[in-house]
């Protein structure tokens, strides 16, 4: 039990970065517009978002709240994302250009973005870049009290997490209801199923998909610093996230395009990654451990397309540029 609660806990750790990359390409991908770029956007973010905490203490000193550093890192980390995937939209929406071969670009360009900020913050602070205890302290501590944390089982799997995973989830039903319950979700969903049906209906196609995409950009980006400054350890490292936005990609697939369905997919799919660390079989290598949740995508890609319920589709227009004059 002890090792199934220590697993599930980890799981919801490294989980929680895939959340928020999950999330942001939901929300691009409702659009109709399939950005691959989420690895560059989430390498930005990790970069930026420490770079806003780490100068914030450096220039407050002793003074540096940690709820202040917490803000300006979300807000950095936000802006970077929202930064890369403003390009991305230009190039896809505006001038049309073929999405896949963006979001690759995007994925390289972000990544290299993301490791020259990295790496010029850390020569010019002579080879280390990382928070003090005061602040990782702050990134790293639960929102409940202790007492609840110490609750046999349920304590450490409910209560012992930081801010960003709660902030995750409630995100996760704010765009549920968004998508379902309002209009201009709904809108947001036409435009991703008919661009056409949507545009002779009189919905701003080009606001919707850019608007969406750029949002869920800066939501993917957010995964990036949740990373560094949690599984990391508030460190500066080039390469800690590499996979994770292509693993992001991965569980849009696995969640159905669903954002409540993000919440346990990406415990699930946390929980696969670590599990070397946490349940080692000799006779299992570590590399199969880590391509579990790509066979599972894979797995759950044919079954859905066996039954071909439309509910379980993506959006019919995703990847496919708008040409009104095709309408």
């Amino acid at each position: 039990m002890n090792t199934l609660v220590t697993l599930i806990t980890a799981g919801i750790t490294f989980g929680t970065v895939l959340m928020y990359g999950t999330l942001g390409e939901i929300l691009t991908e409702k659009s109709g517009n399939l950005n691959l770029g989420v690895e560059g956007i989430m390498y930005m973010g990790g970069a930026f978002g420490l770079a806003g905490a780490f100068y914030y203490e450096k220039a407050a000193g002793a003074a540096a709240a940690g709820p202040l550093a917490i803000i300006l890192a979300l807000l950095a980390a936000f802006a970077a994302g929202c930064a890369a995937s403003a390009i991305y939209s230009f190039l896809t929406i505006t001038l049309r250009t073929n999405q896949n071969v963006t979001g690759l670009a995007l994925s390289i360009f972000g990544t290299g973005v993301g490791q020259f900020v990295g790496e010029l913050m850390r020569v010019k602070e002579g080879g280390y870049v990382a928070l003090s205890n005061n602040l990782k302290n702050s990134f790293a501590a639960s929102i409940f009290p202790k007492g609840l944390i110490d609750i046999p089982v349920a304590g450490p799997i409910l209560f012992s997490h930081t801010i960003f995973f709660y902030m995750a989830v409630i995100l996760a039903f704010a765009m549920w209801y968004y998508l379902s319950k309002t209009r201009s979700g709904m809108y947001l969903t036409a435009v991703g199923e008919s661009p056409a049906t949507s545009d002779a209906a009189g919905i701003n196609i080009t606001r919707y998909k850019y608007l969406a995409t750029i949002i869920g950009g800066g939501i993917s980006a957010i995964g990036g610093m949740v990373y560094i400054v949690t599984t990391a350890g508030c460190v500066w490292n080039h390469e800690g996230l590499s996979g994770v936005g292509w693993l992001a990609v991965a569980l849009v697939i696995f969640c159905l395009w669903r954002p409540l369905n993000a919440i346990w997919g990406s415990i699930i799919f946390g929980s696969m990654m670590i599990m070397y660390l946490r349940v080692a079989l000799p006779f299992i290598p570590t590399q199969l451990y880590k391509i579990l949740p790509y066979v599972v995508t894979v797995i759950v890609l044919v079954i859905t397309s066996m039954r071909n319920s439309r509910d379980k589709q993506p959006p019919a227009s995703l990847g496919l540029n708008y040409f009104r004059e095709e309408r």
